[in-house]
C-alpha cells in the first residue's frame, strides 16, 4: 500500500509542477517513474519503460510532421485565405465563418493550437474592421478549433483515442469527436449570443465586410497542391480503408520531403516536441501507477464522493479544473482516462464510455482560457485599440466557468 501512495504522490507532484512551473511534465514524469519503479518497486528500467507508448509516438510524429509541412510551406495559409474570400457576407456572420474554418482545419489534422495560430490574426482583424467585439469573435473562432480537437486526425484526439484503445474503449473515435464538437458548438454559440452576438444579428453591425483576397496569401504552387493532395489522401485512407493514421501520415510526409515541398529541418522544428514528450512521459508514469495499485487508490477516492447519478459530473468538473492550469493532451487525458473502467466497476457496473467521454469533453471545453495556448493566441492577435487586459480577464473567467458548465453539460449528455 505504501508503494501505491508513493506512486500517487509522484503523479500529484508532476501535475502540480506542470501547473506552477515551466518544466516539461513528461520529462519529470519519466524521471519519477524510473526512480519509483527501479529504486522502490524493484523493477528494471526496461520493465518500467514497457509502459512507453511507442505506437502513440509514431502516430503523433507522423501527423504533426505532415501538418508542420503544410504550415511551413504555406499550404494551410493559402487554403484558409481562399475559404475566407469565398465566404463574403454580413459582419454578423463572420464569427460563424471562422468557427467553421477552425473546425475544419482542426478536424483534418492540424489540431486546435495550429488552427488557432493560423486563424487568430485574420479573425481578430476582421472583427475590428467590422465592429465586432473581440470577445464574441474569440469565443466563436476558438471554440471552432476546439470543436475539432478530438478528431482521429488531430494530435489531442490521437492521444485520447490511443488511451481509450488501451483501456478497452476503442472503436468509438467518431462518437467521441461528435460529442466534443456538439459541446463546443453549444457553448460557442451561447457565448456568442450572450456577449454581443444578439446585437450583431439584430443589425447593430450588419454592414458588408470585404474579406482578405485569396491573392494576399499568394498563388497556389506545385508544393501547395501536393501538400493538399497528401492531406486528402490521409483522410481518404483512414476513413475509407481503415488505414493506420500514423503510418500513412509518416509515409506521406516523407514523400512530400523527398519531392522538395518543404525544407525538412524547418518542418521538424515546427513539430510540437514538447507536447510529444509530455504525452509519452506521463503515459509511462500512469503505467507505473497501474502496476503499483496507485491508480486504484485514486479511483477509489473519486468513487467515494460519487454516485452512479453524479459520477459524470464529478469527473467532468475535476478534469476540467485541472485542464485549466495544465495540458489537456499531455497531462489530463493520459492521467484521467485510465480511471474510467475501474470507476464504472466500483459504481455498480456502469458504462465506462460515459465517464471517459465526460473527462475528454470537459477537459477540452476549458481550453479557451487565457492560461491556455489557444486562448493566448487570440489575446495576442487582438487588434490595436482592444482592451487586452479586459479580454485576458474575460477569457480566464470563461475557462474557469467552463469547468462548471462542462460538468452540467456532461451530466446532461452522458449521465
Amino acid at each position: 500500500m505504501s508503494l501505491a501512495w508513493v506512486s500517487v504522490g509522484a503523479l500529484i507532484l508532476a501535475v502540480t509542477l506542470s501547473c506552477t512551473t515551466a518544466i516539461n511534465v513528461g520529462i519529470l514524469s519519466l524521471a519519477l517513474a524510473l526512480a519509483v519503479g527501479v529504486w522502490l518497486a524493484d523493477m528494471s528500467p526496461a520493465a518500467v519503460l514497457e509502459g512507453f507508448p511507442t505506437e502513440l509516438l509514431i502516430t503523433l510524429v507522423g501527423v504533426t510532421l505532415l501538418f508542420a509541412i503544410a504550415e511551413v510551406n504555406g499550404t494551410l495559409e493559402r487554403l484558409t485565405a481562399r475559404a475566407v474570400a469565398l465566404c463574403r457576407g454580413r459582419a454578423a456572420l463572420l464569427p460563424v465563418l471562422f468557427f467553421m474554418l477552425g473546425f475544419v482545419i482542426a478536424t483534418i489534422g492540424a489540431g486546435a493550437t495550429p488552427a488557432s495560430a493560423l486563424l487568430a490574426p485574420p479573425a481578430m482583424a476582421a472583427a475590428a474592421r467590422a465592429g465586432i467585439p473581440a470577445l464574441p469573435m474569440a469565443l466563436m473562432a476558438g471554440n471552432g478549433t476546439l470543436a475539432g480537437t478530438l478528431s482521429p486526425f488531430a494530435p489531442t484526439g490521437i492521444v485520447a483515442h490511443g488511451v481509450m484503445e488501451r483501456i478497452g474503449l476503442g472503436g468509438v473515435e467518431w462518437q467521441t469527436f461528435a460529442y466534443n464538437a456538439v459541446a463546443h458548438a453549444i457553448v460557442g454559440v451561447a457565448g456568442f449570443l450572450l456577449f454581443g452576438g444578439r446585437r450583431l444579428l439584430a443589425g447593430g453591425a450588419n454592414r458588408p465586410v470585404v474579406q482578405a483576397e485569396s491573392a494576399a496569401a499568394g498563388p497556389m504552387e506545385r508544393k501547395h497542391w501536393l501538400t493538399a493532395a497528401a492531406i486528402v489522401l490521409l483522410i481518404g485512407a483512414v476513413v475509407g480503408f481503415g488505414a493506420d493514421v500514423g503510418m500513412v501520415a509518416l509515409l506521406l510526409a516523407s514523400v512530400l520531403v523527398l519531392l522538395g515541398t518543404v525544407e525538412e529541418s524547418k518542418a521538424v522544428q515546427r513539430m510540437p516536441w514538447g507536447v510529444i514528450l509530455m504525452v509519452t512521459g506521463v503515459t509511462v508514469l500512469i503505467a507505473l501507477l497501474r502496476e503499483t495499485e496507485g491508480l486504484a487508490l485514486i479511483t477509489g477516492a473519486i468513487a467515494a464522493v460519487s454516485s452512479p447519478a453524479t459520477i459524470e459530473a464529478v469527473v467532468a468538473f475535476g478534469a476540467g479544473l485541472v485542464s485549466v492550469y495544465s495540458s489537456t493532451s499531455g497531462v489530463v487525458l493520459p492521467a484521467f482516462l485510465p480511471m474510467a473502467p475501474e470507476l464504472a466497476e466500483r459504481l455498480g457496473g456502469l458504462d465506462p464510455l460515459g465517464i471517459a467521454w465526460s473527462m475528454a469533453v470537459s477537459a477540452s471545453l476549458v481550453d479557451l482560457s487565457s492560461l491556455s495556448t489557444v486562448g493566448a493566441l487570440y489575446i495576442a492577435a487582438a487588434a490595436p485599440g482592444t482592451d487586452v487586459r479586459r479580454l485576458f480577464n474575460a477569457l480566464l473567467a470563461w475557462g474557469l466557468s467552463m469547468s462548471v458548465v462542462g460538468a452540467v453539460l456532461c451530466w446532461v449528455l452522458f449521465g
